[in-house]
């Protein structure tokens, strides 16, 4: 199904971006790349759709089924430490979460979808920016790709360096969490270290706030029902002899469904607000939704693991993949239309504990995922869109 030909390609595809890494937004050469390729293979190409995202399409036959595959294009904010002749030539710009990979194991399946025509319908490939800070769904879907390129399910893969290569697995529900980021400003009266009794200390209420947000999930959720909330920065304006005036807190907070996101804020306000009553002094509270969380439906969960199956094997293919508590912007497209995402291995090492993991400086996505990325998604084409 992919040649040695084409995968010589992708691996070249993938290492021309790994080179010239794009952050979000930023995807203008990757996106010419993509268009370009897209274009010889016969696909109907239509660009800055969300600032720098690719939509294309592929009709073939008389069925109406539109299904949908979707890649990331952007890269992070960081440096590379790999040495690779291929590294970035980009200061504070590098594929460390291999979406270098994904573009181009999305590029390779087009081209085998192209060149076989075996399916009834319309493929939809959706190539899409600014995952990273979580935008880049966002910014298509509000710029109305929903609406203008419909699609009855849709379908993601991402590499995971920590599972054996030639695995993939994915599970019904969620698979990964929403990113919710608050700051918390509480304004008390700061005075001399020496005289407490004369401040509103806004340090020890703080205190009282963050032990307090430490209930929300171990008292408002079912055991078995996860979710997360982490303070993660503490500032203020005093010194050592100097009780502040101001501290401002901040942190996320996670989970796998919209109604949990909603709990943790409206719990995480009041007793906030709650608190700094209680104390005397001023509180304002923000809390904004980065990162949906990414839901799979269960129907379609079914369908793309009977799809690796034929792939990977039967033993290499599983539903029952441990969800993560990290986050990723295909979520968004899941409150939209069904579909599922999933993890296909990558490890190149004998034990987990050795494998370099995505964000890091040394990471470097495996090639050899290439041709089994693009296999999964030609089957899955095929499988969904089965020709008469």
């Amino acid at each position: 199904m992919v040649s040695e030909e084409l995968f010589e390609q992708m691996k070249k595809w993938r290492q021309q971006m790994h080179a010239h890494p794009e952050a979000a937004f930023e995807e203008v050469e990757t996106a010419k790349l993509v268009v370009t390729e897209l274009e010889k293979m016969g696909y109907e190409v239509v660009t800055g759709v969300g600032k720098t995202g690719v939509v294309a399409s592929l009709k073939n036959g008389n069925g109406k089924k539109v299904v949908g595959l979707r890649a990331d294009m952007d890269s992070l904010k960081m440096d590379e430490t790999t040495g690779l002749p291929y590294a970035s030539k980009v200061e504070n710009r590098f594929h460390g979460c291999g979406h270098d990979g994904h573009t181009a194991t999305l590029l390779g399946a087009a081209q085998v979808i192209a060149e076989r025509k075996n399916f009834d319908g319309t493929v939809r490939l959706i190539f899409q920016p600014a995952e990273e800070p979580g935008y880049g769904a966002r910014a298509m879907i509000e710029d109305g790709v929903m609406e203008k390129y419909p699609m009855d399910e849709i379908y993601a893969l991402h590499n995971n360096p920590q599972m054996p290569l030639g695995q993939i697995g994915t599970c019904p529900g969620g698979i990964a969490t929403s990113e919710d980021n608050f700051v918390i400003k509480i304004k008390g009266k700061g005075g001399h270290a020496s005289a407490p009794h004369n401040v509103k200390d806004p340090l020890v209420i703080a205190s009282e706030i963050i032990l307090a947000l430490q209930t929300i999930v171990s008292r408002n959720f079912s055991p078995l029902e996860t979710a997360v909330v982490s303070c993660t920065e503490f500032i203020t304006d005093g010194a050592r002899n100097a009780i502040p005036s101001n501290v401002l807190i901040k942190g996320d907070a996670r989970a796998y469904k919209p109604e949990s996101q909603q709990l943790i804020e409206d719990r995480m306000r009041k007793i906030c607000m709650g608190i700094c009553a209680l104390n005397d002094a001023e509180c304002e509270f923000e809390y904004t939704h980065e990162f949906a969380p990414t839901f799979n439906d269960a129907v379609c969960t079914t369908y793309a693991v009977e799809s690796a199956k034929k792939v990977v094997g039967e033993k290499n293919a599983f539903d029952d993949l441990p969800p993560g508590t990290g986050s990723e912007d295909f979520g968004l497209f899941l409150q939209h239309i069904p579909g599922c995402y999933l993890r296909i291995g990558g490890m190149v090492c004998e034990t987990e504990d050795d494998a370099i993991p995505v964000h890091n400086s040394s990471f470097d996505f495996n090639d050899d995922i290439l041709p089994i990325g693009a296999k999964f998604f030609t089957q899955l084409i095929e499988d969904r869109m089965e020709l008469k």
